[in-house]
């Protein structure tokens, strides 16, 4: 009777424990953009974090859930890429709204039916980033309806979804760069994202998922710990300032 006992529990301990992993995968990549988020509400200063963050995460779930109806990979995985494009439009209105209240010299609007593409993710009201991820997707659901039987295409998808999610971090590392500071970026923020991309790496190998899941997820977490890096680099270094032009 004991074998069967500590079979039932071992059965129970494994559904229990994949059952955790899987609800960490889906909420788990939004909770490092929580003290982002935050510092920019509390400071009322978007300027430290760089908004094609959102542009890469946008564009990486949208053809990630695109990339499912042609190769069925775990739900949670699908669940994860919904939940993310949520977060990534909440930041962008928060980005929006402190932007154009904190501004003091402001231009005139930009929007995205001006298809002005000097200004691309520069809008200055939100329902243009809404405008513009409705017609990215239109767009990239036709062509992936076409060639959905397409072994090749769904392979490319796949890549392309991961390898843009991959390189979210350099627009920030740019960022960094540029300002040599890494001034108003939630540091608590890219520690999150290096244990996130850190686990989600074993998650994709341990699940056996897809190769174009763990060989990204890979890439990830060395582009995280670059950008930790730049934090004890710039740590006592005053941020750069452009030269005024008289």
């Amino acid at each position: 009777m004991e074998p069967v006992v500590e079979e039932v529990r071992d059965i129970t301990v494994r559904k229990v424990t994949r059952w955790c992993c899987s609800t960490i995968m889906v909420f788990g990549g939004v909770v490092p953009y929580i003290p982002q988020y935050r510092e920019i509400y509390i400071k009322q200063d978007a300027e430290g974090f760089s908004m094609y963050v959102c542009l890469a995460l946008l564009v990486a779930n949208t053809l990630r859930i695109l990339f499912w109806f042609g190769k069925r990979y775990e739900l949670p995985l699908l669940f994860q890429s919904i939940v993310m494009n949520i977060m990534m439009l909440l930041m962008i209105h928060l980005c929006v709204k402190v932007r154009n209240k904190t501004q003091l010299i402001r231009g005139p609007d930009r929007y995205f039916t001006d298809f002005d593409w000097h200004y691309f993710w520069q809008w200055t009201d939100f329902q243009s980033y809404i405008d513009f991820l409705i017609a990215m997707s239109i767009c990239l659901s036709v062509i992936t309806f076409i060639f959905l039987h397409n072994v090749i295409f769904i392979e490319i998808i796949g890549f392309l979804a991961l390898l843009t999610e991959a390189m979210l971090g350099v627009p920030q590392l740019v960022k960094n760069l540029r300002n040599r500071s890494t001034e108003g970026m939630s540091v608590t923020m890219v520690l999150l994202w290096t244990t996130g991309d850190a686990f989600k790496t074993c998650y994709f190998v341990s699940r056996k998922a897809p190769l174009q899941f763990w060989m990204c997820g890979t890439l990830q977490v060395m582009i995280d710990l670059t950008i930790l890096g730049q934090v004890v680099w710039y740590r006592n270094e005053p941020p750069y300032k452009m030269p005024r032009i008289d």
